[in-house]
């Protein structure tokens, strides 16, 4: 007998789920009406328990809209960027290209390196532009266009009405930095990128406002980002290493800088964590099989990405009681870098 052909769920049924009305579902789901966050994150697992996608295309195309959704991927210049084979990418892209698909929406993941008139033909209902750099070309075009606009990352030169989600960096830098004090670290060193995007400047003034209020001498090498980062990204740290600074812990910013700052280490003969306590904020789960394995601060990609695309929604269908700054929460992750001999794990955070 053949199997019986599966009805296609229902919002009725993911109301049931969710112990919600249908309007509630159907406001939940489209980015409208008031309710607690709770209320629509319950709706949002019942519709992904349940496979349930809303057509939203076709009442897109109703009201004159595509049903699809945009998002730009940053470019260095012109450095050639391997976006999936970096972690806060990858799971950036995916958890957009999620959260999107349970609304009903298309998404269309472009390098923000394309020309300038692909942002202004390509039929989209609005975007979610990444890392937002000083005087960028693209978010130019973006604003000009006057569909709805989210950034992930804050502005470096904002304006009146902007709307952004991004992770609390002041938050992350001051919980590393708090570990690394309480694993002994009186002189902590940090290698950052030459680049005029948010992320670097935000990390630099946490890391320096840290420094003083705690009466820590601030220990900064900065490296260009050129088209061999590994070697630029470890000489800096071996100049933070060996410029007499004495540093008993060093930590990076970007995807490979904890193994750059350990190449550095290992070249000066330092041991970590008996010389030197090594960590990195980065996505990578490679650095749990490192030798020794690697501290590290997750910024929760994937949570950026869904509060992005909510933020988006909210924008397209007129939500005016939603705040257009989110920031999103991260985790730390201890692990054997950060632990001088005979201490303890202070804190594993998902």
């Amino acid at each position: 007998m053949p199997a019986p052909r599966r009805v296609r769920p229902s919002m009725v049924e993911v109301a049931g789920v969710a112990g919600v009305s249908v309007a509630t579902v159907s406001n939940a789901l489209n980015g409208t009406g008031r309710m607690s966050e709770e209320t629509r994150r319950r709706v949002m697992a019942a519709a992904r328990e349940l496979s349930y996608l809303p057509f939203t295309s076709a009442r897109a195309a109703a009201r004159g809209g595509t049903g699809m959704l945009g998002m730009t991927l940053t470019t260095y210049g012109d450095l050639p960027v391997p976006y999936f084979q970096v972690p806060y990418y990858a799971r950036l892209v995916l958890g957009a290209t999620e959260a999107a698909h349970q609304r009903g929406y298309l998404l269309v993941v472009l390098p923000a390196s394309v020309p300038a008139w692909m942002w202004l033909t390509t039929p989209l209902d609005g975007v979610i532009h990444t890392e937002p750099t000083r005087n960028d070309p693209v978010l130019d075009i973006l604003r000009k266009r006057g569909i709805p606009l989210v950034t992930q990352g804050r502005p470096p030169s904002p304006q009146r009405g902007d709307a952004w989600v991004d992770s609390d960096i002041d938050a992350a830098v001051r919980d590393l930095l708090d570990h690394l004090a309480s694993g002994g670290a009186r002189r902590i060193g940090v290698v950052l990128p030459r680049h005029d995007d948010a992320y670097p400047a935000l990390v630099r003034r946490t890391y320096e406002d840290w420094c003083s209020e705690h009466e820590q001498p601030a220990l900064v090498e900065s490296f260009p980002l050129s088209r061999d980062v590994p070697r630029a990204e470890t000489a800096a740290a071996r100049r933070l290493l060996r410029a007499g600074r004495d540093a008993d812990a060093v930590f990076g910013v970007y995807t490979s800088s904890g193994k750059h700052i350990l190449d550095a280490a290992r070249s000066l003969r330092l041991t970590v964590p008996d010389d030197l306590l090594v960590a990195a904020i980065t996505e990578d789960p490679a650095y749990a099989d490192l030798s020794p394995p690697v501290t590290t601060v997750t910024l929760h990609p994937e949570r950026l990405a869904a509060e992005a695309v909510d933020l988006l929604l909210a924008l397209l269908n007129d939500r005016t009681d939603v705040p257009h700054e989110r920031l999103v929460s991260h985790g730390l992750v201890v692990r054997e870098s950060t632990r001088p001999v005979g201490s303890t794990v202070l804190r594993r955070s998902p």
